[in-house]
């Protein structure tokens, strides 16, 4: 049996890309309902911390439930015709794109300055700080994501199929929006998680002397902080830049054949899931930030395990 090159996307859509946002949703829809459940729920008390987590919970709650619909298409070797939500699943898709790093290295700030100022008299570390810099995050980002609305229902007036970043075929706009879009969504927030990392570390070390027994419980946030880093690096990094060569294999002076244009598209195929299973990951950070929510949270469940023994009693 000879392989058909152009075959390569249908069985990446049914094989791989199906199952996978499949996986993602079933996986991360627990984790981040339980983190917004429990923040609403259980902690009477907000730092800053828990206001920039909160926001990445919800952008991440919101974002796997639009899985499903693309898990079904691909399943069914089907393409999205409705073009209104199209757009809306594209926008959804890259807002929590961005604004997840975006929001992540809000949470290293904090950490840093936590580490700096253990009072919490610094002004960015206060509510009010908090709230103004999370609207403003959904601002920039809802900024940083317009422009894509605009170029998919140009690609939805010429045709009738839904297509993915990567895939829309304004390919000299898209490419310099895709490279433009890289640097600020993606690379100066990574830069962000790098420089307050390398803070962190660089004023533990300065403190190692000085703050006897303290330094240990202070080896925390560096380690939230670089998990994180290493995080949005191996996962967003193939897929920024598998987006920009797709798109860059499609214009006419390459001279790329059909199947190495296959190719990379699958190559491209390949990191999407990857990069979106930091919605699966980031609830794991919600319990490593310490400041009580996990002994809360567990707290609220064995009581509300309480109360169910009690009413089962009752009824027998």
């Amino acid at each position: 049996m000879v392989f058909n090159c152009t075959e390569l996307q249908k069985l990446l859509w049914y094989y791989y890309l199906s199952p996978a946002y499949g996986l993602e949703f079933a996986l991360g829809v627990p984790g981040n309902l339980l983190v917004v459940l429990g923040y609403i729920f259980c902690l009477q008390k907000w730092k800053s911390t828990n206001i920039y987590l909160f926001n990445l919970a919800v952008s991440d709650l919101i974002f796997l439930c639009t899985l499903p619909r693309l898990s079904y298409l691909y399943a069914n070797n089907q393409k999205e015709h409705n073009i209104v939500g199209c757009i809306i699943n594209r926008y959804i898709l890259h807002t929590n794109l961005y604004s997840s790093i975006l929001f992540m290295v809000w949470v290293s700030m904090d950490r840093f300055l936590l580490v700096r100022h253990p009072s919490r008299h610094h002004f960015l570390l206060t509510q009010r700080a908090a709230i103004c810099l999370s609207i403003l995050s959904w601002v920039a980002v809802n900024v940083q994501v317009a422009p894509l609305i605009f170029y998919m229902i140009n690609d939805g007036i010429n045709g009738s199929v839904c297509r993915d970043f990567g895939s829309l075929k304004d390919v000299d706009n898209i490419l310099g929006y895709s490279l433009g879009l890289m640097v600020t969504g993606y690379l100066i927030p990574l830069s962000g998680l790098c420089f307050f990392t390398y803070d962190i570390a660089k004023l533990l070390n300065a403190q190692e002397g000085v703050i006897q027994g303290r330094t240990t419980t202070f080896r925390r946030p560096l380690r939230v902080v670089s998990a994180a880093a290493a995080m949005f690096l191996l996962l967003y990094l193939p897929y920024h830049v598998m987006r920009n060569v797709r798109i860059a294999s499609k214009l006419s002076w390459t001279g790329l054949t059909l199947c190495q244009k296959e190719y990379i598209e699958g190559a491209y195929i390949l990191t999407r899931p990857v990069a979106f299973a930091h919605s699966v990951i980031n609830p794991v950070f919600y319990f490593l930030m310490g400041d009580q929510f996990r002994e809360l949270l567990l707290a609220k469940i064995r009581g509300l395990g309480r109360i169910t023994e009690t009413i089962s009693g009752s009824a027998i």
